[in-house]
């Protein structure tokens, strides 16, 4: 585990950050290279193992609900039931709660909002973080968990002077579940701590998650709705964190940031019903994710290592020459996302979504083509 700067270097120099191009960070990472970008050329051609999104969501009853909110369209979006319901599910008061565009929103909001002097970004994790900071003037540094560690996190690597630390939980895209007693230990007087629980509604339980807590010090937890229930195309998630940074986010925000569909989603999505139907659904990818690392495994001869223990509806995959597999997988109809795009991983990475049985059997099928087309 190492502290960097961004630009290639342990301890390197901290220069004014925005000086690379948008989305690229100095040492050449593309911060806003997503899954989508790895099917988007692709089409219904492609088997889609690059986006972390739950198939064969939304779900019918969510979609009518969805569609029910639209004869509303004419007057403005009121957030309040939304927001009385998400904080309601977490055991907070409605002061606590802000409803957000999608979680990408809510790092914008707070890099542009929080006056920070040293920002930490804990990798490899979600890039948009990094570079929402980076577009609005921060210099970010960067503390690299390494593979032989098994991407875990040592609270004692994080600067101690740092006044913001970004980690999420579980880490996309290593799949790794950190402890939440290890990461409320980074909070400490004078930091935001900002956790990216953006993938936590599918751990079974949803053990380690710090949404809902109010005695740690500085905590901000993102919440996205999007994974789960389909909903990437609606844009919906939330904040939450202390009134008064609430209060100030919400001055940062755009008058109705939020529209109506995707007010009727927010609220739908976090009511008994669908909480139980998200916990059965965590449960059955759990089973799945398990089907998949052991037909992985199975590849080890080949030099195909899972990262692990993986916990979140994706795995991280390492194996020699992976940009030619993934570029072969492609002609076989199968769409996996690059890993070099993270920092602290390199071209020999993959990360591949959780799938059901079946498509996970004609991936397994496929991938073992591909390792011996390119291993020729």
């Amino acid at each position: 585990m190492r502290t960097d700067d961004g630009s290639g270097g342990p301890g390197g120099d901290r220069g004014p950050a925005g000086a690379e191009g948008a989305g690229e960070s100095a040492d050449g990472h593309d911060l806003r290279h997503h899954g989508d970008a790895e099917v988007r050329d692709g089409g219904p051609a492609l088997v889609d193992l690059a986006v972390n999104v739950r198939t064969g969501t939304p779900p019918v009853w969510l979609r009518e609900r969805i569609a029910a909110s639209l004869g509303g369209l004419a007057a403005y979006p009121d957030g309040r039931a939304a927001r009385a319901a998400v904080a309601a599910r977490h055991g907070l008061p409605a002061d606590r709660v802000l409803l957000t565009a999608g979680s990408a929103e809510a790092f914008v909001l707070l890099a542009r909002a929080l006056k920070v002097r040293r920002p930490v970004v804990v990798h490899p994790q979600f890039t948009e973080p990094e570079a929402a900071l980076r577009d609005a003037g921060h210099t970010v540094d960067r503390v690299l968990l390494r593979e032989a560690d098994g991407f875990r996190l040592d609270p004692a690597a994080v600067p101690e002077d740092a006044d913001l630390v970004v980690i999420g939980n579980p880490t996309n895209p290593t799949s790794v579940l950190h402890p939440a007693d290890a990461i409320a230990r980074l909070a400490r007087p004078g930091r935001t701590l900002v956790v990216d629980e953006a993938f936590m509604d599918a751990v079974p339980g949803e053990r380690e998650a710090l949404a809902g807590r109010t005695d740690v010090p500085g905590l901000v937890v993102l919440r996205s709705l999007t994974k789960t229930w389909g909903l990437a195309g609606l844009r919906i998630g939330y904040v939450l964190a202390a009134p008064e940074l609430v209060a100030e986010l919400t001055r940062a925000q755009p008058l109705w940031p939020v529209s109506t569909p995707a007010l009727a989603a927010a609220e739908a999505c976090v009511a008994p019903r669908a909480l139980a139907e998200a916990a059965h659904a965590a449960h059955r990818a759990a089973a799945d994710r398990a089907h998949l690392v052991a037909g992985l495994e199975e590849f080890a001869p080949e030099g195909v290592r899972v990262a692990g223990p993986a916990e979140g509806p994706f795995v991280l995959v390492r194996m020699a020459g992976a940009a030619a597999v993934r570029r072969q997988l492609r002609v076989l109809g199968y769409a996996v996302r690059r890993g070099d795009t993270f920092p602290g991983l390199d071209e020999e990475w993959v990360r591949i979504a959780v799938r059901d049985r079946g498509t996970v059997n004609r991936f397994l099928q496929a991938l073992d083509q591909a390792l011996m087309l390119t291993r020729r």
